[in-house]
Protein backbone atom coordinates (compact mmCIF):
# COMPACT_ATOMS: atom_id res chain seq x y z
CA UNK A 1 0.00 0.00 0.00
CA UNK A 2 1.40 3.37 -0.78
CA UNK A 3 1.77 6.82 1.48
CA UNK A 4 -0.74 8.82 1.75
CA UNK A 5 0.19 12.29 0.23
CA UNK A 6 -2.77 13.94 1.64
CA UNK A 7 -5.17 16.05 0.04
CA UNK A 8 -5.67 17.39 -3.33
CA UNK A 9 -8.67 19.80 -4.27
CA UNK A 10 -10.27 20.24 -7.84
CA UNK A 11 -13.80 21.59 -9.11
CA UNK A 12 -14.63 18.44 -10.92
CA UNK A 13 -13.76 14.96 -9.90
CA UNK A 14 -14.29 12.21 -12.39
CA UNK A 15 -14.62 8.82 -11.53
CA UNK A 16 -13.59 6.88 -14.83
CA UNK A 17 -11.66 7.76 -17.69
CA UNK A 18 -12.78 5.96 -20.65
CA UNK A 19 -15.23 7.57 -23.72
CA UNK A 20 -17.62 9.00 -21.78
CA UNK A 21 -15.58 10.35 -18.88
CA UNK A 22 -12.12 11.28 -20.91
CA UNK A 23 -14.64 13.12 -23.28
CA UNK A 24 -17.10 14.94 -20.59
CA UNK A 25 -13.41 16.21 -19.35
CA UNK A 26 -12.66 17.80 -22.67
CA UNK A 27 -15.81 19.32 -23.35
CA UNK A 28 -15.29 20.92 -19.87
CA UNK A 29 -12.03 22.02 -20.27
CA UNK A 30 -13.03 23.74 -23.81
CA UNK A 31 -15.82 25.38 -22.34
CA UNK A 32 -14.25 26.38 -19.20
CA UNK A 33 -10.29 26.43 -19.49
CA UNK A 34 -9.89 27.54 -15.89
CA UNK A 35 -11.86 24.58 -14.27
CA UNK A 36 -9.52 22.00 -12.35
CA UNK A 37 -10.02 18.72 -13.35
CA UNK A 38 -9.47 15.13 -11.95
CA UNK A 39 -10.07 11.86 -14.11
CA UNK A 40 -9.21 8.92 -12.46
CA UNK A 41 -8.91 5.86 -14.69
CA UNK A 42 -8.21 2.15 -13.50
CA UNK A 43 -6.97 1.05 -17.35
CA UNK A 44 -3.29 2.08 -17.50
CA UNK A 45 -2.33 3.60 -21.00
CA UNK A 46 -1.77 3.19 -24.15
CA UNK A 47 -4.14 1.17 -24.38
CA UNK A 48 -4.38 -2.11 -26.45
CA UNK A 49 -5.89 -1.93 -29.78
CA UNK A 50 -8.78 -3.61 -31.43
CA UNK A 51 -9.67 -5.42 -28.29
CA UNK A 52 -10.18 -2.95 -25.55
CA UNK A 53 -13.75 -2.15 -25.42
CA UNK A 54 -17.22 -3.08 -27.43
CA UNK A 55 -18.75 -0.21 -28.99
CA UNK A 56 -17.03 1.04 -32.27
CA UNK A 57 -19.66 2.07 -34.11
CA UNK A 58 -21.46 5.38 -34.61
CA UNK A 59 -23.98 7.48 -35.57
CA UNK A 60 -24.44 11.32 -36.65
CA UNK A 61 -25.22 12.71 -33.03
CA UNK A 62 -21.66 11.08 -31.56
CA UNK A 63 -19.95 11.49 -34.78
CA UNK A 64 -20.83 15.39 -34.75
CA UNK A 65 -19.99 15.49 -31.47
CA UNK A 66 -16.19 13.83 -31.56
CA UNK A 67 -16.05 15.74 -34.52
CA UNK A 68 -17.53 19.47 -33.99
CA UNK A 69 -18.43 19.74 -30.11
CA UNK A 70 -14.71 18.27 -28.94
CA UNK A 71 -12.85 19.21 -32.64
CA UNK A 72 -11.41 15.69 -33.37
CA UNK A 73 -11.72 15.27 -36.52
CA UNK A 74 -7.95 15.20 -37.61
CA UNK A 75 -7.62 12.14 -35.29
CA UNK A 76 -11.41 10.27 -36.47
CA UNK A 77 -9.93 10.61 -40.32
CA UNK A 78 -6.38 9.86 -39.82
CA UNK A 79 -7.18 6.84 -36.81
CA UNK A 80 -9.91 5.27 -38.48
CA UNK A 81 -12.51 4.72 -40.46
CA UNK A 82 -15.01 6.83 -42.84
CA UNK A 83 -18.70 4.39 -41.73
CA UNK A 84 -20.69 3.29 -45.35
CA UNK A 85 -24.04 3.55 -43.13
CA UNK A 86 -25.44 1.01 -41.42
CA UNK A 87 -26.26 -1.86 -43.70
CA UNK A 88 -28.42 -4.97 -42.98
CA UNK A 89 -28.96 -8.37 -44.47
CA UNK A 90 -31.68 -10.58 -44.17
CA UNK A 91 -29.60 -14.05 -44.09
CA UNK A 92 -30.75 -16.25 -41.56
CA UNK A 93 -29.92 -19.48 -42.27
CA UNK A 94 -28.68 -18.90 -45.88
CA UNK A 95 -25.24 -18.96 -47.59
CA UNK A 96 -26.37 -17.30 -50.74
CA UNK A 97 -25.81 -13.40 -49.09
CA UNK A 98 -25.82 -11.76 -52.86
CA UNK A 99 -29.60 -12.92 -53.18
CA UNK A 100 -31.09 -11.65 -50.20
CA UNK A 101 -32.83 -9.12 -49.55
CA UNK A 102 -29.77 -6.16 -48.71
CA UNK A 103 -30.97 -2.88 -47.02
CA UNK A 104 -27.96 -0.01 -47.31
CA UNK A 105 -26.99 2.68 -49.24
CA UNK A 106 -25.29 2.98 -52.44
CA UNK A 107 -22.81 6.11 -51.66
CA UNK A 108 -21.84 7.62 -48.47
CA UNK A 109 -24.69 9.88 -46.49
CA UNK A 110 -23.69 13.08 -46.31
CA UNK A 111 -23.20 13.23 -42.73
CA UNK A 112 -20.01 11.59 -41.37
CA UNK A 113 -19.85 8.87 -39.02
CA UNK A 114 -17.00 6.77 -38.04
CA UNK A 115 -16.10 3.18 -36.81
CA UNK A 116 -13.78 3.57 -33.76
CA UNK A 117 -11.26 1.41 -32.44
CA UNK A 118 -11.55 1.89 -28.88
CA UNK A 119 -8.57 1.35 -27.68
CA UNK A 120 -6.37 4.20 -30.35
CA UNK A 121 -8.91 6.83 -29.67
CA UNK A 122 -9.07 6.30 -25.43
CA UNK A 123 -5.47 6.59 -25.49
CA UNK A 124 -5.51 9.20 -27.95
CA UNK A 125 -8.30 10.99 -25.55
CA UNK A 126 -6.25 10.42 -22.54
CA UNK A 127 -3.01 12.07 -24.62
CA UNK A 128 -5.31 14.89 -25.31
CA UNK A 129 -6.52 15.50 -21.85
CA UNK A 130 -3.09 15.85 -20.56
CA UNK A 131 -2.40 18.51 -23.23
CA UNK A 132 -5.45 20.70 -22.44
CA UNK A 133 -4.24 20.39 -18.55
CA UNK A 134 -6.54 18.12 -17.30
CA UNK A 135 -5.46 15.96 -14.17
CA UNK A 136 -5.68 12.43 -15.72
CA UNK A 137 -4.79 9.72 -13.99
CA UNK A 138 -4.58 6.49 -15.36
CA UNK A 139 -3.41 2.67 -13.81
CA UNK A 140 -5.59 4.29 -10.54
CA UNK A 141 -8.67 3.13 -8.67
CA UNK A 142 -11.08 4.10 -6.99
CA UNK A 143 -11.08 3.41 -3.26
CA UNK A 144 -13.99 4.75 -1.89
CA UNK A 145 -16.25 8.43 -2.16
CA UNK A 146 -18.42 10.55 0.14
CA UNK A 147 -21.15 12.21 -1.74
CA UNK A 148 -21.90 16.20 -0.26
CA UNK A 149 -25.08 16.90 0.64
CA UNK A 150 -26.53 20.38 0.78
CA UNK A 151 -23.90 22.19 -0.31
CA UNK A 152 -21.11 20.17 1.14
CA UNK A 153 -18.08 18.96 -0.96
CA UNK A 154 -17.54 15.62 -2.45
CA UNK A 155 -14.52 13.77 -1.30
CA UNK A 156 -13.05 10.31 -3.32
CA UNK A 157 -10.36 8.16 -1.97
CA UNK A 158 -7.63 6.96 -4.75
CA UNK A 159 -4.58 4.71 -5.33
CA UNK A 160 -2.06 5.45 -8.18
CA UNK A 161 1.17 3.66 -8.61
CA UNK A 162 2.88 4.79 -5.63
CA UNK A 163 0.20 6.76 -3.47
CA UNK A 164 -3.10 6.84 -1.63
CA UNK A 165 -4.92 9.98 -2.40
CA UNK A 166 -7.85 12.07 -1.03
CA UNK A 167 -9.15 14.93 -3.46
CA UNK A 168 -12.24 16.98 -2.15
CA UNK A 169 -14.22 18.20 -5.21
CA UNK A 170 -16.98 20.62 -6.00
CA UNK A 171 -18.58 18.28 -8.98
CA UNK A 172 -18.24 14.58 -8.46
CA UNK A 173 -19.10 12.65 -11.67
CA UNK A 174 -19.66 9.25 -12.46
CA UNK A 175 -18.26 7.71 -15.57
CA UNK A 176 -17.73 4.47 -14.14
CA UNK A 177 -19.21 2.50 -17.11
CA UNK A 178 -21.07 -0.49 -16.02
CA UNK A 179 -18.75 -0.51 -12.63
CA UNK A 180 -21.54 2.05 -12.23
CA UNK A 181 -20.47 3.44 -8.86
CA UNK A 182 -23.03 6.14 -7.95
CA UNK A 183 -25.80 4.01 -9.56
CA UNK A 184 -25.29 1.05 -7.11
CA UNK A 185 -24.53 3.88 -4.33
CA UNK A 186 -27.91 4.99 -4.31
CA UNK A 187 -29.79 1.58 -5.88
CA UNK A 188 -30.86 3.48 -8.94
CA UNK A 189 -30.63 0.91 -11.55
CA UNK A 190 -34.45 0.38 -13.43
CA UNK A 191 -35.15 -2.75 -15.01
CA UNK A 192 -36.28 -1.30 -18.25
CA UNK A 193 -38.48 -4.42 -19.88
CA UNK A 194 -35.75 -4.87 -22.41
CA UNK A 195 -34.25 -7.92 -22.15
CA UNK A 196 -31.60 -8.85 -24.22
CA UNK A 197 -27.85 -10.45 -23.86
CA UNK A 198 -24.73 -9.77 -26.50
CA UNK A 199 -21.66 -12.08 -27.09
CA UNK A 200 -18.58 -10.30 -28.95
CA UNK A 201 -14.65 -10.73 -30.46
CA UNK A 202 -12.04 -9.16 -32.45
CA UNK A 203 -10.14 -11.19 -35.21
CA UNK A 204 -6.86 -9.52 -36.19
CA UNK A 205 -7.74 -9.46 -39.88
CA UNK A 206 -9.63 -7.36 -42.15
CA UNK A 207 -13.49 -9.87 -43.22
CA UNK A 208 -13.75 -8.15 -46.80
CA UNK A 209 -17.63 -9.22 -47.48
CA UNK A 210 -17.81 -8.19 -50.85
CA UNK A 211 -15.26 -11.60 -51.60
CA UNK A 212 -17.96 -13.80 -50.58
CA UNK A 213 -19.58 -14.11 -53.87
CA UNK A 214 -18.39 -13.81 -57.55
CA UNK A 215 -21.72 -12.67 -58.60
CA UNK A 216 -20.63 -9.13 -59.95
CA UNK A 217 -24.16 -7.04 -60.41
CA UNK A 218 -24.37 -8.01 -56.61
CA UNK A 219 -20.77 -6.96 -56.16
CA UNK A 220 -20.93 -3.47 -58.39
CA UNK A 221 -23.88 -2.51 -56.64
CA UNK A 222 -22.10 -0.24 -54.00
CA UNK A 223 -19.75 2.60 -54.49
CA UNK A 224 -16.85 1.32 -51.86
CA UNK A 225 -16.47 -1.40 -50.05
CA UNK A 226 -19.44 -3.09 -48.20
CA UNK A 227 -16.95 -4.29 -45.35
CA UNK A 228 -17.24 -0.25 -44.21
CA UNK A 229 -20.08 -0.46 -43.20
CA UNK A 230 -21.47 -1.33 -39.90
CA UNK A 231 -22.98 -4.51 -41.12
CA UNK A 232 -25.83 -6.12 -39.59
CA UNK A 233 -27.29 -9.76 -40.52
CA UNK A 234 -30.88 -10.48 -39.65
CA UNK A 235 -32.81 -13.48 -37.92
CA UNK A 236 -35.88 -13.65 -35.83
CA UNK A 237 -34.74 -12.31 -32.11
CA UNK A 238 -30.86 -11.58 -33.48
CA UNK A 239 -28.76 -9.83 -35.24
CA UNK A 240 -24.97 -9.97 -35.74
CA UNK A 241 -22.57 -7.74 -36.29
CA UNK A 242 -19.30 -6.77 -38.45
CA UNK A 243 -17.22 -3.53 -37.86
CA UNK A 244 -13.98 -2.94 -38.93
CA UNK A 245 -11.21 -0.77 -37.37
CA UNK A 246 -8.65 0.86 -37.84
CA UNK A 247 -5.99 -0.76 -36.65
CA UNK A 248 -6.88 -3.54 -39.63
CA UNK A 249 -9.12 -5.85 -37.45
CA UNK A 250 -12.49 -6.68 -37.55
CA UNK A 251 -15.33 -6.77 -34.47
CA UNK A 252 -17.52 -9.50 -34.95
CA UNK A 253 -20.45 -10.09 -32.49
CA UNK A 254 -24.44 -11.89 -31.84
CA UNK A 255 -26.77 -9.73 -30.12
CA UNK A 256 -30.09 -11.62 -29.06
CA UNK A 257 -33.49 -11.59 -27.72
CA UNK A 258 -32.94 -13.36 -24.27
CA UNK A 259 -36.12 -15.05 -24.71
CA UNK A 260 -35.79 -16.26 -28.20
CA UNK A 261 -31.68 -17.09 -28.28
CA UNK A 262 -30.59 -18.83 -24.96
CA UNK A 263 -26.68 -17.24 -24.14
CA UNK A 264 -25.57 -20.52 -22.91
CA UNK A 265 -25.77 -21.69 -26.49
CA UNK A 266 -23.28 -19.13 -27.43
CA UNK A 267 -21.28 -18.30 -24.20
CA UNK A 268 -17.53 -18.99 -25.78
CA UNK A 269 -15.97 -18.56 -29.28
CA UNK A 270 -16.79 -22.00 -30.16
CA UNK A 271 -20.48 -22.14 -29.42
CA UNK A 272 -20.22 -18.79 -31.18
CA UNK A 273 -19.09 -19.98 -34.24
CA UNK A 274 -21.32 -23.04 -33.68
CA UNK A 275 -24.56 -21.15 -33.52
CA UNK A 276 -22.74 -18.82 -36.67
CA UNK A 277 -22.99 -21.48 -39.02
CA UNK A 278 -26.63 -22.12 -38.22
CA UNK A 279 -27.87 -19.13 -38.12
CA UNK A 280 -25.37 -17.21 -40.45
CA UNK A 281 -23.08 -19.41 -42.18
CA UNK A 282 -21.62 -17.06 -44.39
CA UNK A 283 -20.44 -14.90 -41.03
CA UNK A 284 -19.08 -18.54 -40.01
CA UNK A 285 -17.23 -19.02 -42.81
CA UNK A 286 -15.35 -16.11 -43.11
CA UNK A 287 -14.56 -15.95 -39.07
CA UNK A 288 -13.71 -19.62 -39.15
CA UNK A 289 -11.20 -18.83 -41.38
CA UNK A 290 -9.09 -16.20 -39.28
CA UNK A 291 -9.81 -17.94 -36.24
CA UNK A 292 -6.15 -18.09 -35.50
CA UNK A 293 -5.99 -14.88 -35.40
CA UNK A 294 -8.88 -14.45 -32.15
CA UNK A 295 -7.87 -11.54 -30.50
CA UNK A 296 -10.65 -12.02 -27.03
CA UNK A 297 -14.07 -12.88 -25.99
CA UNK A 298 -17.14 -11.54 -23.72
CA UNK A 299 -20.24 -11.55 -23.34
CA UNK A 300 -22.78 -9.40 -21.28
CA UNK A 301 -26.22 -10.61 -20.11
CA UNK A 302 -28.86 -8.21 -19.93
CA UNK A 303 -27.10 -5.34 -21.11
CA UNK A 304 -29.53 -2.56 -21.20
CA UNK A 305 -30.75 -0.71 -18.16
CA UNK A 306 -32.13 2.71 -17.08
CA UNK A 307 -31.60 5.10 -14.13
CA UNK A 308 -33.88 6.31 -11.96
CA UNK A 309 -31.82 9.91 -11.83
CA UNK A 310 -28.51 11.22 -13.70
CA UNK A 311 -28.85 14.77 -12.41
CA UNK A 312 -28.61 15.68 -9.16
CA UNK A 313 -29.06 19.30 -7.46
CA UNK A 314 -25.78 18.18 -4.66
CA UNK A 315 -23.63 18.56 -7.56
CA UNK A 316 -22.93 14.80 -8.95
CA UNK A 317 -24.03 13.18 -12.20
CA UNK A 318 -23.54 10.14 -14.31
CA UNK A 319 -22.83 9.97 -17.93
CA UNK A 320 -22.31 6.57 -20.35
CA UNK A 321 -23.15 3.49 -19.13
CA UNK A 322 -22.92 4.13 -15.37
CA UNK A 323 -26.30 5.72 -16.12
CA UNK A 324 -28.47 4.70 -18.78
CA UNK A 325 -27.96 2.08 -21.70
CA UNK A 326 -30.26 1.06 -24.73
CA UNK A 327 -29.05 -1.25 -27.38
CA UNK A 328 -26.46 -1.41 -29.96
CA UNK A 329 -28.48 -2.42 -33.41
CA UNK A 330 -28.50 1.73 -34.12
CA UNK A 331 -25.35 2.47 -32.71
CA UNK A 332 -26.48 5.28 -29.67
CA UNK A 333 -23.86 4.82 -27.18
CA UNK A 334 -21.93 7.58 -28.42
CA UNK A 335 -24.96 9.71 -28.79
CA UNK A 336 -26.38 9.60 -25.35
CA UNK A 337 -22.76 10.16 -23.94
CA UNK A 338 -22.92 13.30 -26.09
CA UNK A 339 -26.17 14.40 -25.39
CA UNK A 340 -25.39 13.43 -21.18
CA UNK A 341 -21.85 15.64 -21.23
CA UNK A 342 -23.97 18.85 -22.89
CA UNK A 343 -26.40 18.86 -20.23
CA UNK A 344 -23.55 18.14 -17.41
CA UNK A 345 -21.46 20.72 -18.74
CA UNK A 346 -24.33 22.90 -18.71
CA UNK A 347 -24.89 22.42 -14.85
CA UNK A 348 -21.47 23.22 -14.00
CA UNK A 349 -21.84 26.62 -16.15
CA UNK A 350 -25.00 27.34 -14.22
CA UNK A 351 -23.33 26.37 -11.10
CA UNK A 352 -20.15 28.59 -11.67
CA UNK A 353 -22.50 31.59 -12.96
CA UNK A 354 -23.54 31.53 -8.76
CA UNK A 355 -27.17 30.31 -10.29
CA UNK A 356 -29.38 27.83 -8.37
CA UNK A 357 -29.04 24.60 -10.24
CA UNK A 358 -31.81 22.64 -8.42
CA UNK A 359 -34.12 23.63 -11.19
CA UNK A 360 -32.18 22.58 -13.94
CA UNK A 361 -31.18 19.82 -13.04
CA UNK A 362 -34.97 18.73 -12.33
CA UNK A 363 -35.51 19.75 -16.34
CA UNK A 364 -32.36 18.14 -17.76
CA UNK A 365 -33.37 14.81 -16.48
CA UNK A 366 -36.57 15.04 -17.73
CA UNK A 367 -35.97 15.77 -21.53
CA UNK A 368 -32.76 13.29 -20.80
CA UNK A 369 -35.06 10.16 -19.52
CA UNK A 370 -37.90 11.62 -22.30
CA UNK A 371 -34.99 10.88 -25.08
CA UNK A 372 -34.04 7.59 -23.34
CA UNK A 373 -37.69 6.48 -23.09
CA UNK A 374 -38.27 7.48 -27.25
CA UNK A 375 -35.39 5.72 -27.77
CA UNK A 376 -35.76 2.78 -26.10
CA UNK A 377 -39.18 1.53 -28.02
CA UNK A 378 -37.24 1.24 -31.10
CA UNK A 379 -36.07 -1.66 -29.90
CA UNK A 380 -38.19 -3.48 -26.70
CA UNK A 381 -40.18 -5.70 -27.81
CA UNK A 382 -39.09 -5.28 -31.73
CA UNK A 383 -36.34 -7.91 -31.78
CA UNK A 384 -38.57 -11.24 -32.75
CA UNK A 385 -39.29 -9.31 -36.11
CA UNK A 386 -35.40 -8.99 -36.58
CA UNK A 387 -35.63 -11.16 -39.55
CA UNK A 388 -38.60 -10.12 -41.64
CA UNK A 389 -37.40 -8.45 -44.52
CA UNK A 390 -40.62 -6.84 -45.72
CA UNK A 391 -41.29 -4.90 -42.25
CA UNK A 392 -38.26 -4.54 -40.63
CA UNK A 393 -37.24 -2.19 -43.79
CA UNK A 394 -39.91 -0.22 -42.88
CA UNK A 395 -38.99 -0.30 -39.52
CA UNK A 396 -35.65 0.99 -40.10
CA UNK A 397 -36.57 3.79 -42.56
CA UNK A 398 -39.08 5.29 -40.39
CA UNK A 399 -36.55 5.05 -36.73
CA UNK A 400 -33.96 7.04 -39.10
CA UNK A 401 -36.48 9.44 -40.10
CA UNK A 402 -37.56 9.94 -36.45
CA UNK A 403 -33.88 10.28 -35.16
CA UNK A 404 -32.77 12.77 -37.90
CA UNK A 405 -36.12 14.90 -37.78
CA UNK A 406 -36.57 15.60 -33.86
CA UNK A 407 -33.54 14.66 -32.18
CA UNK A 408 -30.49 15.14 -34.39
CA UNK A 409 -32.21 18.80 -34.99
CA UNK A 410 -31.74 20.37 -31.04
CA UNK A 411 -28.81 18.45 -31.07
CA UNK A 412 -26.77 19.95 -34.51
CA UNK A 413 -28.69 23.38 -33.78
CA UNK A 414 -26.71 23.18 -30.20
CA UNK A 415 -30.65 23.46 -28.53
CA UNK A 416 -31.10 20.73 -26.33
CA UNK A 417 -30.70 23.59 -23.33
CA UNK A 418 -32.95 26.03 -25.05
CA UNK A 419 -35.71 26.41 -22.89
CA UNK A 420 -38.17 28.50 -24.98
CA UNK A 421 -38.01 26.69 -27.96
CA UNK A 422 -38.49 23.07 -25.90
CA UNK A 423 -41.37 24.84 -24.37
CA UNK A 424 -42.76 26.38 -27.33
CA UNK A 425 -42.31 23.62 -29.07
CA UNK A 426 -43.20 20.65 -26.70
CA UNK A 427 -46.97 20.04 -28.40
CA UNK A 428 -45.33 19.21 -31.43
CA UNK A 429 -42.38 17.13 -29.59
CA UNK A 430 -44.90 15.15 -27.53
CA UNK A 431 -46.55 14.20 -30.96
CA UNK A 432 -43.77 12.70 -32.55
CA UNK A 433 -43.30 10.49 -29.12
CA UNK A 434 -46.59 9.20 -28.95
CA UNK A 435 -46.56 8.90 -33.24
CA UNK A 436 -43.18 6.61 -32.54
CA UNK A 437 -45.34 4.29 -30.14
CA UNK A 438 -47.91 3.97 -32.09
CA UNK A 439 -45.91 3.15 -35.40
CA UNK A 440 -43.73 0.67 -33.15
CA UNK A 441 -47.16 -1.12 -32.67
CA UNK A 442 -48.12 -1.19 -35.75
CA UNK A 443 -44.63 -2.74 -36.89
CA UNK A 444 -45.28 -5.28 -33.82
CA UNK A 445 -48.80 -6.17 -35.68
CA UNK A 446 -47.77 -6.24 -38.88
CA UNK A 447 -45.28 -8.68 -38.42
CA UNK A 448 -47.88 -10.81 -36.59
CA UNK A 449 -49.43 -11.43 -39.90
CA UNK A 450 -46.97 -11.53 -42.44
CA UNK A 451 -43.82 -13.41 -42.60
CA UNK A 452 -42.34 -10.99 -45.57
CA UNK A 453 -40.50 -11.78 -48.58
CA UNK A 454 -36.72 -12.33 -49.03
CA UNK A 455 -35.97 -11.77 -52.49
CA UNK A 456 -32.87 -10.60 -54.39
CA UNK A 457 -33.19 -6.89 -54.13
CA UNK A 458 -31.06 -3.97 -52.84
CA UNK A 459 -32.90 -1.71 -50.81
CA UNK A 460 -31.14 2.02 -51.28
CA UNK A 461 -32.37 4.04 -48.99
CA UNK A 462 -30.97 7.40 -50.66
CA UNK A 463 -33.26 6.34 -53.66
CA UNK A 464 -35.47 8.18 -51.29
CA UNK A 465 -35.30 12.07 -51.85
CA UNK A 466 -36.82 12.98 -48.94
CA UNK A 467 -34.86 10.42 -46.40
CA UNK A 468 -31.20 11.61 -48.31
CA UNK A 469 -32.42 15.39 -47.82
CA UNK A 470 -32.95 14.70 -44.03
CA UNK A 471 -29.43 13.64 -43.43
CA UNK A 472 -27.98 16.16 -45.77
CA UNK A 473 -29.90 19.10 -43.90
CA UNK A 474 -28.17 18.22 -40.26
CA UNK A 475 -25.49 20.45 -41.01
CA UNK A 476 -27.77 23.77 -41.84
CA UNK A 477 -27.50 26.47 -40.01
CA UNK A 478 -30.67 27.58 -38.54
CA UNK A 479 -31.90 30.74 -36.75
CA UNK A 480 -35.04 30.16 -34.31
CA UNK A 481 -37.62 30.83 -36.83
CA UNK A 482 -36.12 28.33 -39.42
CA UNK A 483 -35.67 25.51 -36.60
CA UNK A 484 -39.07 26.03 -35.47
CA UNK A 485 -40.19 25.58 -39.08
CA UNK A 486 -38.30 22.34 -39.96
CA UNK A 487 -39.15 20.93 -36.98
CA UNK A 488 -43.08 21.37 -37.68
CA UNK A 489 -42.41 20.40 -41.31
CA UNK A 490 -40.16 17.62 -39.93
CA UNK A 491 -43.69 16.53 -37.64
CA UNK A 492 -46.19 17.01 -41.13
CA UNK A 493 -43.10 14.33 -42.82
CA UNK A 494 -43.64 11.70 -40.34
CA UNK A 495 -47.26 11.55 -40.07
CA UNK A 496 -47.52 11.03 -43.74
CA UNK A 497 -44.89 8.66 -43.48
CA UNK A 498 -46.39 6.80 -40.82
CA UNK A 499 -50.07 7.20 -43.04
CA UNK A 500 -47.81 5.63 -45.84
CA UNK A 501 -46.86 2.38 -43.85
CA UNK A 502 -49.65 1.89 -42.91
CA UNK A 503 -51.06 1.35 -46.48
CA UNK A 504 -47.65 -0.53 -47.36
CA UNK A 505 -48.84 -2.57 -44.47
CA UNK A 506 -52.34 -3.71 -45.20
CA UNK A 507 -51.25 -4.27 -48.57
CA UNK A 508 -48.81 -6.80 -47.20
CA UNK A 509 -50.78 -7.85 -44.39
CA UNK A 510 -54.61 -7.70 -43.33
CA UNK A 511 -56.94 -5.11 -44.30
CA UNK A 512 -58.06 -5.29 -40.37
CA UNK A 513 -54.77 -3.02 -39.72
CA UNK A 514 -56.16 -0.03 -41.45
CA UNK A 515 -58.82 0.30 -39.00
CA UNK A 516 -56.33 -0.30 -35.95
CA UNK A 517 -54.30 1.92 -37.00
CA UNK A 518 -56.71 4.49 -38.29
CA UNK A 519 -55.58 7.43 -36.32
CA UNK A 520 -52.17 7.32 -38.45
CA UNK A 521 -54.20 6.56 -41.73
CA UNK A 522 -56.47 9.48 -42.00
CA UNK A 523 -56.02 13.02 -42.77
CA UNK A 524 -52.44 12.51 -44.39
CA UNK A 525 -50.60 12.96 -47.67
CA UNK A 526 -49.05 10.05 -48.92
CA UNK A 527 -45.01 10.05 -49.67
CA UNK A 528 -42.17 8.07 -51.54
CA UNK A 529 -41.05 4.98 -49.70
CA UNK A 530 -39.92 1.46 -51.29
CA UNK A 531 -41.38 0.39 -54.50
CA UNK A 532 -43.30 -3.26 -53.32
CA UNK A 533 -40.84 -5.44 -54.32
Amino acid sequence: MGADVGNMTADVAILGGGLAGLTLALQLKREFPALAILVIERHRHPLKAAAHKVGESTVEIGADYFDNTLGLREHLDDAHIRKFGLRYFFSDGRDDIENVTELGVRNFLPVPSYQLDRGIFETFLGEEARRRGIDFRDGATVKGFDVGENGAVHTVRFRDDDADHTVSARWLLDASGRAALLRRRFDLTVDNGHHANAVWFRLGARIDMDSWSDDAEWRGRCATERWRSTNHFMGPGYWAWLIPLGSGAHSVGIVVDAAMHPLEGMRDFERSLGWLSTHQPAVARAVAAERDTLLDFAFLRHYSHGCQRVFSADRWALTGEAGLFLDPFYSPGSDFIAISNTYIVALVGHDLAGTNIAPYAHFYQQLYLSFYESTLSLFRGQYPMFGNASVLPAKVIWDYAYYWGVLCQLVFQQRLTDFALLGEMRPQLERTQQLNERIQQLFRAWHACYPGRNERVMLDQCTLPWFAELNRGLHDTLDDTQLRSRLRENVTLLEALAATIVERAVTDGDATLRGAFSDLAQGHSRMELFAAT
